[in-house]
């Protein structure tokens, strides 16, 4: 059978025999899942199972633990009595106990799962928890009795659709506030949702829901994966968020962690039953060697039960609209693309692809659509393994985006390591502009990574210490007026080359200062660094507004134009001038990257005979540019005569200016 992706990827026709065994064994996996589940679906309804659930006339605990040879359930509710609430075996290796009693169990009593292997004593958080705590004395994190599945939370949402094209504003709750500390769900409602809104983007990307013990993880250590972090607030803030986002038009994505988990014992998946390889493989290939974390095994139904469970229950019971699945490479590959420079079609299939993560990734994308043929589902690879934003019917691996993630490093490079008289436009606008066929990608030039400590953002990068002395609008500086000029270029030239939808991390639209550092011993447990300096975009005295305002007046556009669903038409690359010049829709879009030389005349292809105006410029005083264009002159394209179609005009250093086709 031939499927789409060979028609659409001439290249990848040599490898046809590993498309063929990438569908053959998802068919076969789903086969096998509908032989004992009326649906795909139905198989991922194990959140409503296993864990702790109310019924009629009591509480249910279950709990898939094949390795055990017996366990029994504890808490507050018996006064930690260890063994006086034995479990029931009731076969495939999971354990049963009923509490009759609708109080058998209240809402915020701790619980603990108690698993005996080898005459061994070992206390186990459950692993379909739904909130997860720790302890102020002990520092010891323990499951709660928690209400989730049924609280009754009033949604307002019914018939919310995500937009099409994602202006995606990548965020970390605890982080997202002034205050040295650790924010809250409804401190970010009630400040940050406002701010996203009026910037114009539709589409939330939340970091470091799913519990995780150690907070400088930034979520991607994940411990308990049913549980929204307690460290924010609780199940119901986080509901009132998605209610709230979605109220004012904005789609909310889980930044989900498949790829790996914790290798924690007490408060995490590992070893669990008592032996090694219950939900991750065993021996050294269940240890990730770069991450110190543990690698699950997707050949197994429990664990594809289980995680496909857990996208299930997002969505269900926190009406999540998709996921940007992290470590996507790290997944694909049996050596984990470590070292990997992906130079050859042959270095993406066997025999280093791991069949059973893209069978996985597959069912999940699947899955996903069948819950919300809406939804919206982001990959996190920077390998460009081909298809991974193809239908999953058509041979591919079923993502609506993959992230543009050797777009960022490209701007890191040219910014560290060439002066800006030596940027190379070609290689700009290759990386800005090369897709796989038929995908669609996500573009950004920085997201959290680039804002690290031990790494910097654009702005930090390209003003430094200046940046705590000269961004006053009234002091004069050579390095902060380049700062804010090229900044405003690299954010309109990435979002409107570089995918079909764009990302920004909070904070980086305004070009935020410093880095984000978590608290930490080295450090001193400062929060100095791990927060969010709103006030900064919003003092008039200062220029970050310029730049916020730039962000938004640019979303606006963007959007007004519905203008990232529009084909590239490559009118100008010029090196030695350092100008490129592009087509999308009826905008015309001119870059003059030269540091120092301002272009009197400068003739401007159009390929047509239209009429242009100036509609969007980067240096505009609002903008904080100088104004050197003239707003009002209508541009009329001519022929040349070397027969080319276009018009002259004056294009300053370092500005981007877009025309508007006009009557």
């Amino acid at each position: 059978m031939g499927y789409k992706i060979l028609q659409y990827d001439p290249y990848l026709e040599p490898f046809s025999s590993d498309i063929e065994l990438r569908m053959y064994k998802y068919d076969k996996k789903l086969g096998e899942i509908l032989e004992s589940n009326s649906s795909l679906e139905s198989f991922a309804d194990a959140y409503k199972y296993f864990g702790i659930t109310k019924t009629v006339g009591g509480w249910y605990y279950r709990e898939w633990a094949p390795n055990a040879d017996n366990m029994f359930f504890c808490g507050d509710f018996n006064g930690w009595d260890l063994y006086s609430h034995p479990m029931k075996n009731i076969g495939n290796g999971v354990f049963e106990i009923f509490l009759e009693g609708d109080n058998a169990l209240i809402k915020g009593q701790k619980i603990q799962a108690i698993v005996i292997k080898n005459a061994e004593t070992l206390r186990r958080i459950p692993a379909f928890a739904t909130r997860v705590v720790q302890d102020p004395v002990t520092y010891l994190w323990c499951a709660e009795v928690d209400d989730t599945l049924f609280d009754n939370f009033n949604w307002t949402d019914k018939g919310f659709k995500p937009k099409k094209t994602p202006y995606i504003y990548e965020c970390h709750i605890g982080m997202a506030q002034e205050e040295g500390k650790i924010g809250s769900y409804n401190e970010f409602t009630d400040n940050v949702l406002p701010r996203i809104k009026k910037l114009g983007y539709n589409t939330l990307q939340i970091m470091a829901i799913a519990e995780h013990p150690y907070y400088a993880s930034f979520g991607y250590q994940v411990a308990n994966f049913f549980a929204a972090s307690s460290r924010y607030g609780t199940p119901s803030d986080l509901k009132r968020l998605i209610n709230t986002a979605h109220k004012m038009g904005i789609a909310v994505l889980l930044d989900v962690v498949h790829s790996h988990s914790i290798a924690n014992t007490g408060d995490g998946l590992n070893l669990f039953d008592g032996e090694d390889g219950q939900y991750f493989h065993k021996g050294d290939r269940g240890n990730h060697p770069a991450w110190g974390t543990k690698l699950f095994d997707y050949g197994k139904n429990e664990v594809l039960r289980f995680l496909l469970s857990n996208l299930k229950f997002w969505m269900d019971v926190y009406h999540f609209d998709g996921f940007r699945f992290d470590g996507v490479t790290s997944m694909l590959y049996h050596d984990h693309a470590l070292g990997s420079a992906f130079t050859g079609y042959n270095m993406y299939f066997s025999p280093n692809t791991d069949i059973d993560a893209v069978c996985y990734l597959q069912l999940a994308n699947t899955l996903i659509r069948n819950i919300n043929p809406n939804a919206i589902t982001v990959a996190e690879d920077m390998s460009g393994m081909p298809g991974m934003c193809i239908k999953v019917a058509d041979g591919g691996i079923g993502f609506d985006f993959r992230l543009s993630m050797g777009v960022p490093d490209l701007w890191i490079k040219l910014i560290k390591e060439f002066s800006d008289e030596n940027w190379n436009m070609y290689t700009l606008w290759y990386e800005l502009t090369s897709r796989r066929p038929k995908e669609k990608n996500i573009g950004y030039c920085e997201s959290h990574d680039q804002a690290l400590v031990g790494d910097k953002t654009i702005m930090f990068r390209l003003c430094d210490a200046e940046m705590y002395t000269s961004m006053s609008k009234f002091s004069e500086s050579a390095v902060i007026d380049r700062g804010i000029a090229l900044h405003k270029m690299i954010r309109l030239i990435t979002a409107s080359l570089s995918g079909e939808g764009t990302l920004t991390f909070m904070g980086n639209e305004f070009g935020h200062p410093e880095w984000i550092d978590f608290p930490r011993e080295g450090n001193g447990w400062s929060y100095h660094y791990c927060r969010r300096q709103w006030h900064l975009a919003d003092d008039e005295n200062l220029r970050y507004g310029y730049l916020n305002l730039f962000e938004k007046e640019m979303i606006s556009l963007f959007k007004t134009e519905r203008l990232l669903s529009k084909p590239t038409k490559e009118m100008l690359i010029q090196d030695n001038d350092k100008v490129i010049a592009y087509k999308k829709g009826k905008l015309l879009f001119v870059f003059n990257f030269n540091p120092t030389q301002s272009f009197t005349n400068y003739f401007v292809p159009t390929g047509d005979l239209k009429k242009y105006k100036l509609i969007f410029s980067s240096d505009d005083k609002r903008f904080g540019g100088f104004e050197r264009f003239d707003r009002e002159y209508v541009y009329k394209s001519e022929k040349c005569p070397d027969t080319r179609l276009g018009f002259n005009c004056y294009i300053p250093a370092r500005t981007a200016s877009v025309f508007k086709e006009t009557e």
